[in-house]
């Protein structure tokens, strides 16, 4: 590949997706996209620091600040609820899409052929996806009893898993579950469940537990977003992730491009991503160890704790980094100030 004459092929249409395809199309990258429909999550709760991110990759400072707004979180896990200010921003997956728009061209019959692919969505190329505990969720909207959920999300860990309730439009919401059906779940909750009233329809049951796709890349492919490394949504930190998987992609593939060694390189992509599962399935096992003392609990956080002593084997055959981002692009860390 040359710098502004190379093709990238994009599968994918999610967020990692509509990253890469702004980073690369900037890069002077053209960019071809295959779509890959799935079902849109109904809302997102984008953090103050994920949406600063997502403002400041696509330049629009505004973005979003006409969205609700969560001001506090009241948290019973492990305990008595406990109210702490939060702030975040709720957005549904295709509002945020929309919102993003679409800077690339399909794929044509007869296109030339890509000199890199990025795989957003499955299937890959090759491999196989190890996940880390056994754990579904699933959605549903709700009516709201409680006029303080107008601004309020809730998390309450129960014996047989956890709930989550933000708000949507006036009087309503969106409750996920973790572990069980929501009736059983609800039937073990005194936070949420005395806020809310009638479940609406519910989504298909979604995996839940973080995962894993091994390997990463090939020679001329990478994976990125959710078809690289799936969160579990308890960290909350699942879009912010995707777009810092897609900057480190499209920078692994313009570094290529001007020639830099592509072995280095995506060896370095592959190692940034396990040590981002490693520190999240760290994070999730500290969750899975206060939320409650049963069966499910337990059995959550050893599979959490043998996927990162699993990650921390994988890397301890790696080198360290020898790439730092600065911005949008790879410079050797010897070259760094």
């Amino acid at each position: 590949m040359t710098q502004g004459a190379g093709i990238v092929s994009l599968q994918g249409s999610g967020i990692a997706a509509t990253t890469c395809a702004h980073l690369l199309t900037l890069a002077g990258f053209r960019v071809a996209t295959e779509m890959n429909y799935r079902p849109p999550v109904p809302t997102i709760v984008l953090s103050d620091a994920a949406l600063a991110l997502i403002r400041g990759v696509f330049d629009r400072p505004d973005l979003f600040a006409d969205l609700p707004r969560l001001r506090r979180r009241v948290i019973a896990w492990g305990g008595a609820p406990v109210l702490v200010a939060n702030g975040a921003t709720l957005a549904s997956e295709q509002g945020v899409q929309n919102a993003l728009g679409n800077c690339s061209d399909p794929i044509l019959p007869g296109a030339a052929l890509p000199d890199f692919t990025i795989h957003a969505a499955p299937p890959l190329p090759d491999g196989e996806l190890h996940i880390f505990g056994e754990r579904n969720a699933i959605a549903a909207r709700v009516r709201l009893r409680d006029p303080a959920c107008v601004e309020e999300g809730r998390v309450e860990a129960v014996e047989q898993g956890w709930l989550f309730l933000v708000p949507a439009d006036p009087g309503h919401g969106w409750l996920l579950g973790v572990g069980g059906s929501l009736d059983d779940l609800l039937a073990q909750s005194s936070l949420i469940a005395p806020a809310v009233d009638a479940l609406g329809a519910t989504s298909v049951p979604f995996m839940a537990a973080p995962r894993l796709h091994l390997p990463l890349c090939g020679d001329d492919w990478l994976a990125c977003g959710t078809a690289a490394l799936g969160f579990d949504p308890i960290c909350g930190d699942g879009t912010a992730q995707s777009v810092r998987e897609a900057i480190l992609a499209c920078a692994v593939i313009t570094a290529v491009a001007e020639g830099g060694d592509r072995d280095e390189l995506l060896l370095h992509y592959r190692s940034m991503l396990i040590a981002a599962m490693r520190r999240h399935l760290l994070l999730c096992a500290q969750f899975y160890a206060t939320g409650g003392q049963g069966d499910w609990w337990r059995a959550q956080h050893a599979a959490l704790m043998d996927g990162h002593r699993w990650c921390t084997a994988l890397l301890a055959h790696m080198p360290e980094p020898r790439y730092l981002l600065d911005g949008f692009r790879l410079i050797p860390r010897r070259n760094a100030a």
